[in-house]
């Protein structure tokens, strides 16, 4: 087990382990323990009913926050033409083809998201082994016509990808800790409704399990299911 300060035992003291807490007042209480010297950032783990190890369990995609994360990102963009220039307008930190591909077979890999033109992917495949999961993929929304607006909702921080986990757990921010209350729910709310969306038809039973809310250095925080679940449905709740 690892050992945690004097700071982190006496904020964990304040939370219960066994209740399951309304999503206001658990936004409120992991901001109250969100005491570290830098912005921490909001996170939430989410077990979901399924089963990765099947593929039609598999629960994966995009979505986008309405208040950002609050973290900058390094985007860079495969693209010619047009679509290069649109990148570019966008924001994008770097824009190549062939040149760009050369740079990451060499090792260069200063940056967060890759996103590419669907007329790139011909060249970009061969960088498969190279980049593993962070290749551009349709799936998660990085190979795509619309270049420029998927930069900007990445620039911004307000797009967010989703990507369940062996455990059955997706881990994503939904923003720091200067957020207020409301917008950390309205961020939370944007990524439940996206998990209820892609739920799978082959997944039975209760879909959302758990939830637990925490900010980087500050205990976790559960919240109550039923809350999840109506948020999921898209039902406004405040409590």
């Amino acid at each position: 087990m690892p050992k945690h300060g004097k700071r982190y035992n006496a904020v964990a003291k304040t939370v219960d382990k066994d209740k399951r807490y309304g999503i206001t007042e658990a936004l409120e209480m992991v901001k109250k323990s969100a005491t570290a010297k830098f912005d921490e950032t909001v996170d939430v783990a989410i077990e979901l009913g399924v089963d990765p190890r099947h593929g039609d369990q598999m629960v994966r995609g995009t979505t986008s926050l309405p208040h950002g994360t609050g973290k900058s990102l390094k985007v860079a963009v495969f693209a010619r033409g047009d679509a290069a220039k649109e990148a570019e307008e966008a924001g994008a930190d770097v824009v190549g083809d062939d040149d760009l591909i050369k740079r990451i077979q060499e090792g260069w890999r200063d940056f967060d998201k890759l996103v590419a033109a669907p007329d790139m992917m011909k060249s970009v495949g061969q960088l498969g082994r190279v980049l593993g999961p962070r290749m551009p993929s349709p799936k998660a929304g990085t190979v795509t016509p619309n270049v420029g607006q998927i930069v900007r909702e990445i620039k911004t921080a307000s797009r967010v990808e989703f990507r369940v986990e062996k455990a059955g757990i997706v881990h994503l921010p939904i923003g720091k800790a200067s957020f207020d209350a409301q917008k950390l729910h309205e961020n939370l709310a944007a990524v439940l409704v996206a998990l209820y969306k892609a739920k799978p038809a082959s997944a039975k039973g209760r879909y959302f399990k758990d939830l637990t809310i925490s900010s980087t250095m500050g205990p976790g925080v559960r919240v109550d299911i039923q809350a999840v679940q109506a948020l999921g449905e898209g039902k406004q709740i405040t409590a």
